[in-house]
């Protein structure tokens, strides 16, 4: 097991090239299983959840090669209705269950072993079974989810979701491509990673409507072609890399961004005192900012709340809280999704946040607190981030654990912190040891 060491206190400043989105390249991967033609995929982020995927795929029959050094090329010509999953590569992520749509779309039948992923609080599979259903799916479970279509094969029908889920929005629309006739699906997600799975599907000849808004129609066709797609950047990465530079006071430039995906994150930031200025599709950081949190008319405390998009993403929860410890003031953060998110920030108290958790959704971040280094592990990607960005800004040496939970979700992260200026050492366990 992976620990990084790291020296803080040092300014972070330079450019950054941000990775292709985590959630967009996975269900882009799956969705590779919808045709018996050639998928190029470009701008795929390394990163072990990706690996795990790709394992499933080739699991399943589908061949997979690396063509470049973020490209995947892949074919599911070989693939068969008698597919079966990994179990081992399904339950290390959360998106092993993205293959249930395509699967069962185009085999007529999908027999799932339980996903795996990030402990942050319960995440319900029931709006993936509901939407399948509707579409005529009929599901039985023991250890497995076990889903076949009906002799007739699956209906195009209409969807609501129950909550506006990103993943079962998106095994909804794998699945509904290729059942011919319309099939609207309402309350549906519209993240910036469900746009660019709905824009990649329409390459590959899928006519899809309302792109970006929570209504999709979808006229599906009973086959599919090939595409070459370029995952888009990483949002939650850009503002990961956005909180570093505020916490160690560099100045950093994040090009090739898509400003559209961080109107909300840079509105939120700007509420911690943390300011940035677009230059075309960059975002520049200035050095130097006096992190300062904003308190609404009346002098009430500010208040970040997440939710779905285009609220502040709940990725970013985590990542905020590390940023408001840098603050001055006190900020109320409320994780509306995830009950065990913010579990987390008795590690940031360790290392000497002031940070109250009222219940497992809310906390109350004052600041700012002189973080000083400490030995903490890593529970999940998000959380594991948020140390980092602590330990970069903290006084002494730090160490984290468990690093390949942050491996799951960025690329290279240790490298490329390094490259910023960071003093950053990663121990393997045999060097470690």
């Amino acid at each position: 097991m992976d620990t990084f060491l790291i020296e803080g206190g040092v300014p972070l400043s330079g450019t950054v090239v941000p990775a292709g989105n985590k959630n967009g390249a996975l269900p882009i991967l799956a969705a590779s299983l919808l045709t018996s033609e050639v998928v190029v995929v470009a701008n795929v982020p390394r990163i072990s959840d990706v690996d795990a995927m790709l394992t499933l795929l080739e699991g399943v029959g589908v061949d997979v090669e690396w063509t470049g050094d973020n490209e995947v090329t892949l074919c599911a010509k070989n693939v068969t209705s008698e597919a079966q999953l990994d179990r081992d590569a399904a339950e290390r992520i959360r998106a092993s269950f993205l293959l249930a749509g395509p699967l069962l779309a185009r085999f007529g039948r999908a027999a799932m072993p339980p996903p795996g992923g990030d402990v942050i609080g319960r995440r319900r599979l029931d709006p993936h079974l509901d939407a399948l259903g509707a579409l005529g799916a009929v599901m039985s479970h023991g250890r497995d989810i076990v889903l076949e279509a009906p002799s007739g094969g699956l209906r195009a029908a209409q969807i609501f979701m129950d909550e506006p889920s990103v993943m079962a929005t998106e095994n909804a629309l794998l699945a509904a491509v290729l059942i011919p006739g319309e099939t609207l699906i309402g309350n549906a997600a519209s993240e910036p990673h469900v746009q660019d799975l709905a824009r990649m599907l329409s390459k590959m000849g899928a006519d899809i409507r309302g792109i970006g808004s929570n209504v999709l129609t979808v006229s599906g066709s009973a086959e599919l072609n090939g595409c070459a797609h370029a995952v888009g950047p990483d949002h939650i990465e850009i503002g990961s890399f956005m909180a570093l530079a505020g916490v160690t006071g560099g100045e950093m430039r994040i090009v090739d961004t898509d400003p559209q995906d961080l109107q909300m994150i840079r509105l939120v930031f700007s509420k911690l005192g943390l300011h940035s200025e677009l230059e075309g599709g960059d975002v520049l950081v200035p050095g130097g900012q006096k992190l300062v949190a904003a308190r609404d008319v009346g002098e009430y405390k500010s208040k970040i709340q997440d939710g779905p998009w285009p609220a502040f993403p709940a990725d970013l929860t985590s990542i905020a809280v590390a940023l408001a410890t840098q603050c001055e003031g006190s900020v109320l953060v409320h994780e509306w999704m995830f009950e065990n998110r913010l579990i987390f920030t008795d590690k940031l108290v360790l290392m000497g946040a002031d940070i109250t958790l009222c219940d497992p959704h809310r906390a109350i971040v004052s600041g700012p607190s002189q973080l000083r280094g400490e030995r903490v592990d890593s529970p999940d990607i998000r959380a594991g981030m948020a140390m980092l960005i602590a330990a970069l800004c903290a006084e002494g040496t730090s160490e984290i654990g468990n690093v390949g939970q942050i491996d799951r979700g960025y690329e290279r992260i240790d490298e490329r912190l390094r490259a910023l200026g960071a003093k950053i050492e990663r121990l393997t366990s045999d060097s470690a040891s």
